[in-house]
């Protein structure tokens, strides 16, 4: 089988790949943006786009492709929510307390303490794996991929929160708010009780400000270093004071007789400010659109933002009402983002790696705990952020260490073609319907073109597998003529397989 390839390393097209470069970029938005293109448009907006899934928005003009990405009715999980997401904080706390003292109570008998499950532990395990199922099972992979930005922006730890329930709540809101607007989750992220019990504002009153929110408002939510004052931050910590949460339930509570209803000046402007003047406030200033858009910017277009470009977007942003779907529309219509120079620009995180290729090659799996634990070597583990400035992400993805282990779960996914052993399950698998049980067959890297490909990559040609799996020409090479199996085994372990 001879295949020619172009200076990518992929299959030549009836029009040269330079004779598309010479276009305008408006007049390569009319036309049909082809496979490449839309490969490179899903990667950056999704979890692990199927050869399918490319090849429906393969023929669609470039805006039509984006606008169908931002079209987004449904702003709820699609993942029955774990069933004890109601549950109030003082029930939670009190049903901990209890398994500690069972466990003291235990001693030394290993048998016993087994028997006890700590619940914030076990919500968490649950809570962790809910998120993981959305990720893999979900039909609008932009939402979800918004989610998890605002998850690192608004960075909160259920190490810390300690109430499941509450970091729930906040994923649901981060998921409504995805595309929606910024104004809008600002204001909900101050009085959401996760946020609340992270950054210590329920402790935050009028004789003893709290200043941790007040700080990663200006630092990292808003204007960025540099922008703001000790003293500002100070303003900022009396103004939202009185700001708790219900002992009981856990929901917001606002206790007025705790609010410091003082005279503030903060960022020049003085007042009787409560929490939502200094929101207003920071939302008029340009650097907050500014340090949004650069997030992003570095979230899915490069690593090199283009400071006028983010000037730009950020002035769009801003005088329009912090909507967030136009900015990410105008984002994805960049000409920075479309440059094929770029394909390839980022490094994937864990969750890109993990959850991508697990539904890239369609491998069930009922039991998602394995793959948490993974994304734990890896380095990013939802609902628990290293810290307030969550997960540095770009190049510090990548150690010697860490890429061993990215080498290590990508073995097992050729080698298993199923990902049942990692997280057990075998009672559940025999419960399922036939079409859902893992495939069945050798591993793809030993068995060659007798290897079961899931239907997600079954009766691809092998040269379009590449193209699906690596968003530029093989580093480490890849035999193009070898069966479909082989082909996938050897573009899962080539280094460039770790790149979007």
């Amino acid at each position: 089988m001879t295949v020619r390839l172009d200076r990518r390393g992929f299959l030549g097209g009836a029009v040269s790949l330079s004779a598309i470069l010479s276009m305008p970029w408006t007049a390569r938005a009319a036309q049909a943006i082809g496979f490449d293109e839309a490969r490179h448009l899903l990667s950056r907006a999704s979890f692990g786009a199927t050869p399918a899934e490319i090849q429906s928005c393969a023929g669609l003009d470039y805006s039509e492709a984006v606008d169908r990405l931002l079209a987004s009715p449904r702003r709820e999980a699609l993942t029955p929510a774990p069933r004890w997401v109601n549950e109030g904080l003082k029930a939670v706390r009190e049903a901990q307390r209890d398994a500690v003292e069972k466990l003291r109570a235990a001693g030394n008998d290993k048998n016993q303490a087994a028997g006890i499950v700590r619940p914030i532990q076990e919500q968490g395990r649950e809570l962790r794996n809910w998120w993981v199922e959305e990720m893999l099972v979900t039909d609008q992979p932009l939402v979800e991929r918004m989610t998890l930005f605002w998850h690192n922006h608004f960075t909160s730890s259920l190490q810390k929160v300690r109430f499941a329930p509450a970091l729930y709540f906040q994923n649901a809101l981060f998921r409504r708010e995805a595309l929606g607007n910024f104004a809008s989750l600002l204001k909900a992220v101050a009085r959401d009780p996760a946020m609340l019990i992270y950054l210590d504002g329920v402790r935050s009153v009028a004789r003893q400000p709290n200043e941790n929110f007040g700080r990663e408002l200006l630092e990292l939510f808003t204007l960025g270093e540099g922008h703001y004052s000790e003293a500002d931050i100070k303003a900022a910590a009396r103004a939202f004071t009185g700001r708790s949460i219900d002992p009981a339930t856990g929901s917001f509570a606002e206790h007025v007789q705790q609010h410091d209803g003082g005279e503030k000046t903060f960022l020049g402007q003085t007042g009787r400010f409560d929490g939502d003047d200094i929101i207003a406030i920071l939302l008029r200033d340009p650097h907050t659109a500014e340090t949004v858009v650069r997030k992003l910017w570095l979230e899915f277009v490069s690593l090199t933002p283009d400071p006028a470009e983010i000037t730009r977007l950020a002035a769009v942003f801003r005088t329009g009402g912090y909507e967030i779907k136009p900015l990410m529309r105008a984002m994805f219509l960049l000409p920075a983002f479309r440059d094929p120079a770029n394909r390839g620009g980022l490094i994937k995180s864990p969750v890109d790696l993990i959850v991508g290729t697990v539904r890239l090659l369609g491998l069930p799996v009922p039991e998602k705990t394995g793959l948490v634990r993974m994304l734990q070597g890896l380095g990013q583990v939802p609902f628990d952020p290293p810290n307030v400035k969550g997960w540095a992400g770009g190049e510090s993805w990548i150690s010697s260490y860490t890429l061993l282990l990215r080498q290590q779960f990508l073995r097992r996914m050729i080698e298993a073609t199923t990902v049942s052993s990692m997280g057990g399950g075998n009672a559940m698998m025999q419960q399922m319907p036939p079409e859902q049980r893992p495939v069945e067959g050798r591993s793809l890297r030993d068995a060659g073109g007798e290897a079961k490909l899931g239907p997600t990559l079954s009766g691809v040609d092998p040269t379009a597998l590449l193209r699906t799996l690596l968003p530029r020409a093989p580093i480490d090479g890849v035999e193009v003529a070898a069966p479909p199996g082989a082909v996938v085994a050897q573009a899962l372990l080539d280094s460039a397989y770790q790149l979007k």
